[in-house]
Parts: structure tokens; C-alpha cells; sequence
């Protein structure tokens, strides 16, 4: 064990990233915790005010990334400073993001349907840190030889390819295998070649003439979403807690 995280950890540098990955988890646990227990009204927590007005968590997270980031970039990777820097980062990233949907829709939506990208984002962040601290690299280059790191045009060849994958997958209306792909190029591989959203820019583009294109494309949207909206929304409600109930809308003429 000792010299597997000396061999994969220590001296890759990878410590930082580790201890940054760490403190976001942590961070966005805990914060999660006590706003549940801020909107059930149990325990010593409140909501933070300041002159009537509610500063919502991501303001301290902003300040805590701006001084962690800033600070790593300054320190050495195997020092005692980036290590330091790293966990206030990876606080402050924790902290950013478990409100990432009131940035987007700039509205306190932490409770409603939208704010459920908040937790996405948060998973997505978290899965993809994991992989690079687990020996993925971006572009799918790592575990080169000698050799092939002297072969800089299979290298820019490598990198250039599977950039196109991603931008594939990401004009089909796959955002979630484009954003792992750049990770790993086999999943971007397979939202390349997959049929698009029909919503997609490339559906809009490309199935404009093809209306069989456009019913397949319909029909397995339909059945991914299907199959995957519920066991979705019950991880997200299980990481995040439940949106609250969206008021019944009453219709013009009706009481």
C-alpha cells in the first residue's frame, strides 16, 4: 500500500488533487446537510443574513476558490502550501457549486426542479476528478512509451480525433458522455456514433430530410428517458434532498 500511493500518488503530484477532490466532497456533504436541516428546522443552523439580505453559501465559495486556485498556482505541487491551497479549493468548489443552478437561472432555485443541477454538476465534477487521479488523462494520451512521446504526430493526431468525438457527441445532445469523453475517448466514441437527441443541433441539421431518422431518434430518447428519468431523480433526491412540490397552476377563467 505504502509504495503504491508513494508510486501513484506522491510522485506524480497528484497529492493536490486528491486532497482538492477530498475537500469537494466533503464540503458539499456537509453543506448539504445543513440546509436540510435548515429547511426542516432542526439543530443550531440558520440561514445567513447580513442587513435583511440572505448570502447564500456560494459567496464564500467564490472567495475560498479564488484564494485556493491563486494559491495553487503559486505553490509547489509537492509542497506543504499546495496542499493546503488545494483542500481551501476544493472547499470553495464544493461550495460553488451546490448552488451552480441560482449562477445559471441567477434565482434562488435551490429547492425547485431546476436546482437539481446543482447535484449533477456536483456528481459529474467528482466522477471526472476521480478518473484523472485513477491515471486518465485528457485526449486518452496517458501510458505512452518512450517512443510514442517522440511520435508527436500520433500524438496530435490522438488529440485532434478525439476532440472531434467530443464535439460530435456534444452537437447530438450528449453533454454528459462529451464531458467524460474528453476523459475517456471510448465514451466519447460512442456518443459520436450513436443517434442524436431530437432536439439536438445535428438532429436539427442532419434528420431534417429524414424522417426516419428523426422517428428512431424520437422513439429512443423516449425510451432512454423513460428508463432512466426515475432512477435519476431518486440518486439526485437521495445526494441532494427532494425539490419542493411546484405550485398548481390555475388556468385563465377558472377559479
Amino acid at each position: 500500500m505504502g509504495h503504491w500511493w508513494t508510486r501513484n500518488i506522491i510522485e506524480p503530484g497528484k497529492l493536490p488533487l486528491l486532497l482538492a477532490l477530498a475537500s469537494f466532497v466533503l464540503t458539499f456533504v456537509i453543506t448539504r446537510i445543513v440546509v436540510r436541516l435548515i429547511r426542516v428546522g432542526k439543530g443550531p443552523f440558520g440561514n445567513v443574513k447580513a442587513g435583511g439580505l440572505h448570502i447564500h453559501h456560494v459567496v464564500p465559495g467564490v472567495v475560498l476558490t479564488v484564494i485556493g486556485g491563486f494559491g495553487a498556482v503559486g505553490s509547489d505541487r509537492h509542497g506543504f502550501g499546495s496542499a493546503v491551497f488545494a483542500v481551501v479549493f476544493g472547499a470553495g468548489a464544493g461550495l460553488v457549486l451546490d448552488e451552480f443552478a441560482l449562477i445559471v437561472h441567477l434565482d434562488d432555485v435551490y429547492w425547485s426542479e431546476e436546482g437539481r443541477k446543482s447535484v449533477e454538476v456536483v456528481v459529474v465534477t467528482a466522477a471526472l476528478v476521480g478518473l484523472m487521479i485513477g491515471g486518465f488523462l485528457p485526449f486518452g494520451v496517458n501510458d505512452l512509451t518512450q517512443s510514442e512521446l517522440r511520435n508527436r504526430a500520433g500524438v496530435t493526431l490522438s488529440i485532434g480525433l478525439n476532440f472531434l468525438l467530443v464535439l460530435m457527441a456534444l452537437g447530438k445532445g450528449k453533454a454528459r458522455m462529451a464531458v467524460f469523453g474528453v476523459i475517456v475517448p471510448l465514451v466519447a466514441l460512442v456518443g459520436a456514433v450513436r443517434l442524436a437527441r431530437p432536439v439536438s443541433p445535428w438532429a436539427r441539421r442532419f434528420y431534417r430530410r429524414r424522417p426516419r431518422a428523426r422517428a428512431r431518434a424520437r422513439l429512443r430518447a423516449y425510451h432512454h428517458d423513460l428508463r432512466w428519468a426515475g432512477p435519476r431523480r431518486r440518486f439526485q433526491d437521495l445526494i441532494g434532498g427532494r425539490p419542493d412540490p411546484e405550485p398548481a397552476r390555475v388556468l385563465p377563467g377558472r377559479p
